[in-house]
């Protein structure tokens, strides 16, 4: 794999992009099996993840060839793989791509997964629509390059009902892709124990003897407590059963099963998967309980794969039987949107969530839908704030504290995990004043909740109330309560643990904005040699550390070297799974950087990258992509491009004001590119009120980056040249040139 960027090509036509994204996510997050990590096969080493898997994300141009893009990507690839379907049977370029791959001699490396039609029903009288093989894959190719006559037989995958089916036909994919035996990945995980597993049946055992048969909800302690209804009878029956189903999955009756010592979390949930639909046809109510209790395990152990179905039909089974009782279905939504939302799914996650809450909402009275309601309402407003939706975050996370604290009143672990969200919802928000007391008092409920002895929670409120006062420029006090967790953890965790090193790293940030540069390169150095030992050259947690590292080296006014750490950074993202975010935060501080550098191509190129992949990510109106937009407008004004600047600055304030607020300081540092780029347009006026308007609400918010400051004052400095030398009425006034940035020495600058 050394010698090439991407794992696999995937080729689809643009009908079966559901099919294509599912199986880029599925290769993506696969992990081999640690057996076969590190062996050597025909593919080359055995790697820990498939990533990266190259996947087009727009049509391709209406040219004669693919583009110097796609080929490039091509030509990276150690593989292909085609989804094939009839759509794809007819794709001009998807046939292209697959030419395009045989042609660099990789005729043996390419895979098909069959999602719909037929394979070779191009021969037979009648049926030639159903077609799934494109011309390429089914044919040979000649010694001058181009199909012969002579068919070929395919390497397929067959993902249709009746067929492999969807998780079969992607191992058989896997199997291809890393030269190694289908059977050998169907005994993935084979030496994880099942300790956890066997933990929650036995936790689920005697819930259910303690709540009289209400097992079926009794597995998480989210659920232990008693259900509220008037069908005792049902759900003693439902429990009885359910009871008998749990004991039979930890039954092991055939030697063979066990394999030894070595049967695992992962063996038994699948061995209790396969079974609900055999097993309890005829009972839906208990079939959709053990779907969400499975669901919810895979979902635990971090296996997504397996969850997704079984979470989706337990939904589904529970709409469908028209229970009266809305808590049921609300806590499958609930375990639903959780999953999607760690999927990157936000629109499907948010649905899922507020659908749940308006079940929860249906009975006001019922004490176990108000604990539901108040648990979802907290899901839903920790999604808002990954999402960017700040204000409606912060609303919905007080509705959930207010709903919390009148079920437990003061103290409760769940209101302190709350006012720690809170905090975080209102500060993201802008106003880091207000934070910081809801963060205060986090911190002492955990203090409270957990006595003298350290503890993760506590730890991890001091950490993040630390983070708060960094953010308003209180560094002493900041520092203190670093070291403080720093501490703390240390007792936890020992000497050497990823925690330690990004308490390192927070002590580092602080010290480098208190003027401590020479500490501050300590403790990165510390932090970054603890993550490399820990986590390898290649991975995002050392990619963030060094990233941190750059921006000291800018603040010491070392561009080029700063601007070679962070290429390093880059290069880090563009390799790990689940990288993109990363890649656009460093893509937009490198543009950034050479734009106050002068070196303008460069700089348009990284800002317009970071722009698409978070435009990708995120849709038009989150706060990310008005960070790339506000950045490009500088860029623009610098390069004397002032109507594209206006239309940018104006966009990127339009999301901010929506997402943030009008006086937020990134919102006034949108608008002070607009006040740039009317100043060039010789609209004066108009730039004045808005660069003063800027100006102050930078100077205010001491969460603004020195640099954002001293960038608007340059373009009032300029405004102001300009207006003092402007001709009388009816004159001409002079012409702005195009606006040089400061220099980057001793301005600190953000993570964009």
């Amino acid at each position: 794999m050394d010698q090439f960027k991407y794992r696999a090509f995937i080729s689809y036509s643009h009908s079966d992009t559901r099919w294509a994204t599912w199986l880029h996510r599925a290769l993506e997050s696969y992990r081999p099996p640690k057996e076969l990590v590190g062996t050597t096969t025909v593919r080359g080493v055995v790697p820990k993840r498939l990533a990266p898997v190259f996947r087009d994300r727009e049509e391709l141009p209406s040219a004669t060839d693919l583009g110097g893009l796609l080929r490039e990507a091509l030509a990276q690839s150690q593989c292909q793989i085609i989804i094939c379907s009839p759509k794809a049977a007819k794709s001009r370029w998807v046939n292209e791509e697959i030419l395009s791959f045989k042609r660099l001699g990789r005729e043996d490396r390419i895979f098909c997964l069959i999602v719909g039609g037929e394979p070779y029903a191009s021969g037979i009288a009648g049926r030639e629509d159903e077609e799934c093989f494109p011309p390429a894959a089914r044919f040979k190719l000649g010694p001058d390059g181009e199909l012969s006559n002579e068919p070929t037989e395919p390497i397929a995958a067959d993902a249709r009902p009746g067929k492999d089916g969807k998780q079969n036909a992607k191992l058989k994919i896997v199997a291809g892709l890393l030269a190694v035996g289908f059977d050998a990945l169907r005994r993935r995980e084979a030496q994880r124990r099942n300790r956890r597993l066997v933990a929650v049946a036995s936790g689920a055992m005697v819930g259910m003897v303690i709540t009289s048969g209400l097992a079926a909800y009794a597995l998480y302690e989210r659920a232990a407590a008693e259900r509220q209804t008037v069908r005792a009878e049902a759900e003693a029956r439902t429990a009885k059963e359910t009871t008998k189903f749990l004991v039979d999955l930890f039954k092991i009756t055939e030697p063979s099963e066990a394999r030894g010592n070595a049967v695992t979390a992962r063996e038994m949930l699948d061995k209790g998967a396969a079974s609900i639909d055999h097993d309890l046809a005829q009972q839906p109510t208990i079939q959709a309980t053990l779907m969400d209790t499975l669901g919810t395990a895979y979902l635990e152990l971090g296996i997504y794969g397996p969850a997704r179905p079984l979470l989706d039909r337990a939904v589904a089974t529970r709409r469908g039987l028209h229970d009266t009782d809305p808590v049921p279905l609300s806590e499958s939504l609930s375990h639903l949107g959780y999953l999607l939302e760690l999927q990157d799914e936000f629109g499907n996650a948010e649905k899922a969530y507020r659908d749940a809450i308006r079940l929860e909402s249906s009975k006001p009275d019922d004490p176990k839908s108000r604990e539901e309601l108040a648990r979802t309402l907290h899901g839903l407003g920790f999604l808002l704030v990954e999402e960017g939706h700040f204000r409606e975050a912060e609303q919905t996370l007080r509705d959930a504290l207010s709903r919390q604290q009148a079920l437990y009143g003061d103290v409760h672990p769940d209101i302190a995990v709350t006012l720690k969200d809170l905090a975080r919802a209102v500060a993201d928000g802008g106003d880091l004043k207000q934070a910081i007391p809801i963060m205060k008092s986090a911190l002492a409920m955990q203090r409270r909740l957990r006595g003298s002895e350290p503890h993760p929670d506590v730890a991890e409120a001091i950490n993040d109330l630390a983070m708060l006062l960094w953010r308003t420029e209180d560094y002493t006090a900041s520092e203190q309560f670093f070291v403080e967790a720093l501490q703390m953890e240390r007792r936890l965790y020992g000497e050497k643990h990823p925690e330690i090193a990004t308490g390192l790293e927070n002590l580092a940030s602080t010290l480098q904005d208190k003027g401590d540069l020479a500490a501050a390169e300590s403790y990165y150095a510390q932090s970054l040699a603890m993550r490399r030992d820990l986590v390898g050259e290649v991975h995002p947690d050392v990619a963030h550390t060094m990233h941190n590292l750059a921006s000291l080296q800018f603040d010491r006014g070392e561009t080029r070297a700063a601007l070679a750490t962070e290429r390093e950074v880059l290069a880090i993202y563009r390799k790990v799974p689940d990288g993109d975010q990363g890649a656009a935060v460093s893509l937009n501080t490198i543009g950034f950087w050479l734009t106050i550098a002068g070196k303008y191509a460069e700089a348009d190129r990284e800002l317009r990258e970071g722009l698409a992949i978070r435009r990708r990510l995120f849709g038009d109106r989150h706060p990310d992509v008005a960070s790339s937009l506000s950045l490009l407008a500088h860029l623009e004004v610098a390069q004397g491009k002032f109507p594209d600047a206006l239309a940018a600055a104006r966009t990127a304030a339009e999301i901010y004001t929506s997402a943030l607020s009008a006086t937020h300081w990134r919102t006034a540092f949108a608008q002070a590119a607009q006040g740039g780029a009317l100043t060039g347009l010789g609209r004066y006026d108009e730039a004045q009120t808005l660069l003063r308007h800027s100006l102050e609400v930078l100077e205010k918010n001491s969460g603004a980056p020195p640099i954002d400051r001293a960038i608007t004052e340059r373009y009032l400095d300029r405004l102001n040249r300009y207006t003092r030398t402007r001709e009388p009425a009816g004159g001409q006034a002079t012409r702005p040139v195009p606006a040089q940035l400061p220099a980057p020495a001793a301005l600190a600058t953000s993570t964009r």
